[in-house]
């Protein structure tokens, strides 16, 4: 009877402990650890002046927490039922929800780790987007609206903007960026060697950015469209169509080459009315720095091989033979 009543004790104490181990995991999978779409690597933005049931659910809603109870109960816990501190936070990496709650009570933002890469080539309204994923809050229109007139000079770079990411501050910082760049002494020397304005090497750059990648490619694609423009040549360059209906080379039509814009550049001789893009340093240097040739045309096959030509006739033959269907 003995041995009954000690194994009887024992399947329940066991039953007690695996009850307690499958309340404790339910609790971390359903309520405590992250949700499997938390928003790591980017801004979460917590409201000023609203409750704090009203930040839980916000929260909730962002995928950064599972429970706004639990949420709720850690921060009167941490005794800062009235000091989760609004801003924007940037989490590294998906963290439970009593870190959560830690990090909002201590205004722990660590948004000052948050890097902001544009791509060289971007324009303004690509840069807006960028920003957008990094910084939800962020007023791209008023963003877009300040950049008028600086597209090619909001320079492409990684920038640590903090926490205060406002467009008049992001737009300061990208054109002092671009200033302290272009005023490096190499550039600097072989844009006055050029005897070419800073405004007509930018715009002569964002082509390049779209129409080569390797520095002399450039170089050397930046010799034919000089020497077109000296020879009153229409460019025709197809990565400006961006700026005319946002089309890239192979998606262009006939009809598309014939669209009366500025910026349609088999219609109007010369630079294009601004630059097509923000394009990086090397692109700016290609650009002042033209090798000659003999070519006046050239085109870039499906695997991004670049083949010139001195004749009408013969970049014809190369259509035919490296961009055939």
């Amino acid at each position: 009877m003995k041995f009954y009543r000690f194994k009887k004790r024992w399947i329940l104490s066991a039953l007690a402990v695996l009850t307690g181990a499958i309340v404790v995991l339910s609790f971390y999978v359903f309520y405590f650890r992250a949700p499997s779409a938390f928003p790591d690597s980017t801004v979460v933005a917590v409201s000023d002046g609203k409750s704090l049931s009203s930040i839980a659910s916000d929260l909730k809603n962002q995928n950064v927490i599972r429970s706004p109870f639990w949420f709720v109960n850690f921060v009167l816990f941490l005794k800062h039922e009235r000091r989760v501190v609004a801003g924007e936070y940037y989490f590294d990496y998906p963290v439970n929800v009593y870190e959560v709650a830690r990090k909002l009570t201590k205004g722990d933002f660590n948004v000052a780790q948050l890097k902001t890469t544009i791509p060289e080539g971007s324009t303004a309204f690509e840069i807006s987007n960028i920003i957008k994923k990094n910084y939800p809050d962020f007023d791209t229109q008023k963003f877009l609206t300040l950049a008028q007139g600086k597209e090619g000079f909001l320079f492409p770079d990684t920038y640590k903007f903090g926490a205060d990411v406002q467009p008049e501050k992001v737009i300061s910082i990208l054109t002092s960026t671009f200033d302290k760049k272009i005023q490096q002494q190499d550039i600097a020397d072989a844009i006055t060697a050029s005897g070419r304005s800073v405004s007509d090497v930018i715009i002569m750059a964002s082509i390049l950015e779209g129409e080569a990648r390797q520095t002399r490619t450039r170089q050397i694609v930046a010799g034919i469209l000089w020497e077109r423009i000296r020879l009153g040549i229409p460019l025709q360059v197809d990565t400006a169509f961006r700026y005319v209906n946002g089309k890239t080379t192979k998606d262009l039509t006939l009809a598309d080459l014939k669209i009366d814009s500025p910026y349609n550049t088999y219609l109007y001789k010369g630079l294009t009315p601004t630059a097509i893009s923000n394009p990086g340093l090397d692109s700016i240097l290609s650009a002042v720095t033209p090798i000659q040739t003999e070519y006046l045309y050239f085109l870039t096959d499906d695997d991004g091989n670049m083949h010139y030509a001195e004749t009408l006739e013969e970049h014809a033959r190369n259509k035919n033979k490296y961009l055939a269907n």
